[in-house]
């Protein structure tokens, strides 16, 4: 039997079944171009987001920033040292923008060194030239810098016995008052340990190595137990400068990572430093800073050390903070120098019309700081309404406008988010004339310590951090009033030692601070 033809409504079916299988084969084709291209733009943009980082991390260990030039530093070191040594004795010029070349002005030397007078005297008393007689028209002078080596010196005390004739009773002046019962170890040497372990991040080790060469046999256990006793002297001080600080209106503060060794393991330990610094806005306040060693990273650990405290905290977006804030007593200034700092990390990599405009409106603001800076805080406030606010509201818009158009992902878009979340902290600067724009007064002030943790990596109890913190706090403090520490300290613990009265610490204080060779001058005047 033939087969039988297919009839018209077979045929259409067909044909509907063949355009539904080419329509389904184009929609899967297209599906899947689509797919692919998602795919390309993550794995593109997960690339993007890893060169970020490797450029990031490569500028943090190799590149400059503006906080830290060590590796630019050490290598001009080296060009300067082997071109003095290939080209000695040369007066180099400068150039000036009229491209006129002028030799470097002579520099003096600090006035307030000791001087050693040295005159050279022709070595004939007459002219060598006819034998007539000299006569003084004047002298040239020259200064150069020397150094008396520093040179370790035993001190013996005697003291004499007598015995009186008539009740045979024995008369001894009294033995001097020492930092260490039976200590071997002056007042001016032990400040000098301790200079040198926290102020100068050396190890007891490397100063027993450092003494050894100069004949001075110790071991590293006496030092470190020495710089202990001695520590312990400057507690009074220390109390009393953290309990001055917490009545200032305006604190900076800011942490880092302490690593605490404990039986067994290694505690996630942190160190926090707290400014009080009001120089900037022309306050006549003396500066001070104190530091707080935690065995945690916690918010509570702030909200305990600034109990009672009232005023505006300076910091960082660290979540911790956020609990201050509630109550209303503590108002938030955020840092600028963040928001730079993540827009400058994309931008340095890949720049790009947004992230250089808002890196030139930073720089602007920061101009405009640095301008008014020491001035009172009405003059400060003058001058940030009239020409920092509309700067400030330009940074704004732009960060409003362009950061709701970036996608969540990219660097950029993280970088402005930070600002318009906390945009109000950012903003509070532009009200308050004694405020700061940004945190770097707490960095600054944090610095040293990251510095020294390369060398010694860790502290060895809790009790070791908490004398970290003790020492660290006086010779911040001694350096923001302008104080040689290592005197200081040299000096008010052996006052301390022979029993300073209590109700006399603010004499003792860094900014108060008189030396006993001067007071007693002035006593005698």
């Amino acid at each position: 039997m033939s087969e039988q033809a297919p009839s018209t409504a077979d045929f259409l079916a067909r044909i509907s079944l063949l355009e539904a299988a080419v329509s389904a084969r184009d929609l899967t084709i297209a599906e899947r171009d689509e797919q692919l291209r998602r795919e390309r733009a993550e794995a593109a943009l997960r690339i993007q987001r890893l060169q970020l980082q490797i450029d990031r991390f490569n500028r943090k260990a190799f590149g400059r920033s503006s906080e830290k030039l060590g590796q630019m530093l050490l290598e001009l070191e080296d060009l300067e040292t082997d071109f003095a040594a290939s080209v000695p004795d040369i007066e180099l010029p400068i150039v000036a923008d009229t491209d006129k070349v002028r030799v470097l002005p002579v520099r003096k030397l600090n006035p307030n060194l000791p001087r050693k007078r040295v005159v050279r005297e022709p070595s004939c008393a007459c002219c060598p030239g006819c034998g007539g007689d000299l006569r003084a028209m004047g002298e040239d002078s020259d200064e150069m810098l020397d150094l008396v080596a520093q040179a370790w010196q035993v001190i013996e005390t005697i003291r004499p016995k007598y015995s009186c004739r008539t009740c045979d009773k024995i008369i001894q002046a009294p033995a001097p008052a020492k930092a260490i019962a039976r200590g071997k170890l002056s007042y001016a040497a032990l400040a000098h340990i301790m200079m040198a372990k926290w102020g100068y991040h050396l190890p007891f080790y490397r100063q027993a190595q450092m003494m050894a060469a100069k004949g001075v046999d110790i071991e590293r256990s006496t030092l470190a137990r020495s710089a202990g006793y001695a520590a312990a002297l400057l507690d009074p001080i220390y109390n009393r400068i953290r309990e001055i600080g917490r009545t200032r209106t305006k604190i900076h503060t800011d942490d880092t990572r302490l690593p605490i060794l404990a039986p067994g393991k290694t505690h996630k330990g942190a160190l926090w430093v707290y400014v009080a610094d009001d120089r900037n806005s022309g306050s006549q306040e003396p500066p001070i800073a104190w530091y707080r060693a935690t065995m945690g990273r916690a918010g509570e650990s702030v909200m305990t050390e600034l109990a009672g405290f009232a005023g505006t905290l300076q910091a960082d977006g660290f979540t911790g903070y956020n609990q201050l804030y509630t109550g209303g007593a503590i108002r938030e200034a955020a840092c600028l120098a963040h928001l730079r700092r993540k827009i400058f990390d994309v931008h340095d990599s890949q720049p790009t019309e947004l992230s250089t405009t808002a890196m030139a409106g930073i720089q602007a603001i920061y101009r405009i700081e640095e301008e008014i800076r020491g001035l009172p805080p009405a003059e400060r406030l003058a001058a940030r309404r009239t020409r920092t606010r509309p700067l400030v509201r330009a940074l704004r818009r732009q960060l409003m406008r362009q950061g709701d158009g970036l996608s969540r992902h990219p660097d950029i878009a993280k970088a402005f988010a930070y600002g318009t979340r906390r945009w109000r902290a950012f903003n509070r600067f532009l009200y308050d004339g004694q405020l700061e724009p940004d945190n770097l007064i707490a960095e600054r002030a944090i610095r040293g310590f990251t510095v020294g943790r390369r060398n010694w990596l860790f502290s060895g109890s809790f009790a070791a951090a908490e004398r970290s913190a003790v020492v660290l706090s006086i010779i911040e403090t001694c350096k923001l009033c302008g104080v040689d520490a290592e005197a200081y300290m040299a000096d008010v613990t052996e006052r301390i030692q022979n029993d300073w009265p209590a109700s006399r610490w603010d004499e003792l204080m860094p900014w108060n601070w008189v030396r006993r060779e001067e007071m007693q001058l002035s006593l005698a005047a």
